[in-house]
């Protein structure tokens, strides 16, 4: 595959750190995998989630990674706050919402919809491995 018409095609692997351009909403929208890391540079982080109806992206807190999310398509419900027990800022989301994860913060999104909700999420400083494929949350979670 050219790797100039990215724009056309969803790609298959992370393109970092090489100059990279891609059509965001038609990769996300495509993407079936429930975490796939797009492009992984020194600093910066874009990876695709699927997330099945009635499922969720899993309480979690990252300590020194700030997190941006966007919602493609979907609903959900958004929870943060200052430790897994005190989730005190809830927020329902669907397609064309941002979500702004501070380092050191718990969150979590759970799928609230029919349908598969659909993020692209941006990490600063990156946060999965190059290359990571997780097919489910299962896998996820090994």
């Amino acid at each position: 595959m050219n790797r100039n018409n990215h724009y056309f095609h969803v790609p298959i692997s992370d393109y970092g750190a090489e100059p990279f351009v891609v059509n965001i909403d038609k990769a996300a929208r495509q993407n079936t995998n429930y975490r796939k890391a797009l492009w992984t540079g020194q600093l910066l982080q874009l990876t695709l989630m699927s997330i099945p109806a009635g499922g969720e992206i899993g309480l979690e807190v990252h300590p020194d990674t700030d997190q941006f999310l966007r919602i493609e398509s979907g609903s959900g419900l958004t929870m943060m706050g200052p430790d897994e027990n005190r989730l005190n800022y809830q927020c329902p989301v669907s397609g064309g919402y941002a979500v702004f994860v501070p380092a050191g913060t718990w969150h979590n999104i759970i799928n609230t919809g029919n349908c598969p909700l659909k993020i692209y999420t941006v990490y600063a400083p990156p946060h999965h491995p190059h290359g990571t494929v997780q097919a489910t949350k299962a896998i996820a979670d090994l």
